[in-house]
């Protein structure tokens, strides 16, 4: 059976293009530094960003752990969002692998008060406390919203004034920055370091990179290889992820605008409700009023995979596979199964 498949966009599959430009790639020995795929790959998202130079790693967690990792001394301390994603979907990899402290700020769907962060930042000079080393955030967050650039620019004002780096986490930058309008280097100038996924409705198969400076960048990539991360002949990936973000970074609009008809197609549905203003990207999310899970079991039976719900909450998405037939037919089973 082929199924329409909503759980996440990292579900996407390679394009025919990409799999033509993965058998076809160039490659050589990465940890040598003389892999020319991804030698082009990064020197692509660096420019793409706005940051002297970036790095190959193999997924976003990996990535955010790798900046924490280099940012961070052992026993310092990182402020950010409750529920952002290092927070809530990172198996607590932040002590085991940076050996940090995580101090976390009231998000409000996501954004963050500068004054709250602020205030959260460590005084020098008493014993009892870590040294705040790094500010976190996350745009376009993994609820679906994304935080507005004058949010962004008064954190990072607030991180300059006390000398303390930013880091964001834009595993989905290219559609933040398809809502805001702007390209994706405006939201990565309020930010020190970035993170960014290739395999999160980019269609890559697999691999993330981080970028900053050049110093910066050296620096983790000594510290990659520690993780793991020197993946040899990884040119064989880096074609797809080229074609990721030359390509389908410009056709995020497709996702969103499916993501908001499907919200429009549930919204019409007895018994659910749509969190419409919070609709910015490619998820929909939405609650019934009965509890349980009635919906995730029957519509796997019809061809349909969604997860089940998190807190109450279920969560739909869109990409590149998911048409809008696909997206009306989604709508009328789930209506058809409520009824």
């Amino acid at each position: 059976m082929e199924y329409i498949d909503l759980r996440s966009d990292t579900v996407t599959q390679p394009t025919d293009d990409m799999r033509k430009a993965m058998m076809n790639a160039a490659v050589g020995d990465d940890v040598y530094g003389d892999d020319p795929t991804v030698l082009e790959l990064e020197r692509f998202t660096a420019e793409l960003l706005g940051k002297e130079a970036a790095l190959f790693v193999p997924s976003g967690t990996f990535g955010n752990q790798l900046v924490l990792f280099t940012h961070c001394p052992r026993g310092s301390e990182v402020i950010l969002g409750e529920d952002c994603h290092i927070v809530q979907h990172e198996v607590g990899a932040a002590s085991v692998i940076a050996g940090v402290q995580l101090r976390t700020v009231p998000s409000e769907k996501g954004l963050l008060d500068a004054n709250r962060i602020k205030e959260r930042i460590r005084p020098d000079g008493d014993i009892h406390f870590p040294k705040t080393s790094l500010i976190c955030v996350e745009n376009a967050h993994s609820n679906g919203r994304v935080i507005p650039l004058e949010e962004m620019q008064k954190i990072y004002e607030v991180a300059q004034q006390h000398g303390i780096p930013v880091h964001l986490d834009g595993a989905r930058i290219f559609n933040a920055a398809v809502y805001l309008g702007v390209e994706a280097k405006e939201i990565a100038a309020y930010a020190d370091s970035v993170m960014l996924c290739l395999s999160k409705g980019l269609c890559a198969p697999v691999g993330s990179l981080v970028v900053g400076t050049a110093d910066w960048i050296e620096a983790a990539r000594k510290k990659r290889k520690l993780m793991g991360g020197g993946l040899r002949q990884v040119g064989v990936l880096a074609a797809a992820g080229l074609i990721a973000l030359q390509t389908m970074r410009l056709r995020l609009q497709e996702d969103h605008q499916n993501a908001q008809l499907l919200a429009d197609q549930l919204a019409d549905i007895e018994g659910l409700t749509v969190y419409k203003d919070d609709v910015h990207i490619s998820m929909v999310f939405f609650s019934l009023d009965q509890e349980g899970d009635p919906l995730s079991q029957p519509l796997l039976a019809r061809g349909i995979k969604i997860n089940p719900p998190e807190l109450g909450m279920y969560r739909m998405v869109t990409h590149h596979w998911v048409s809008q037939d696909d997206v009306l037919k989604t709508a009328q089973a789930v209506r058809e199964i409520l009824a």
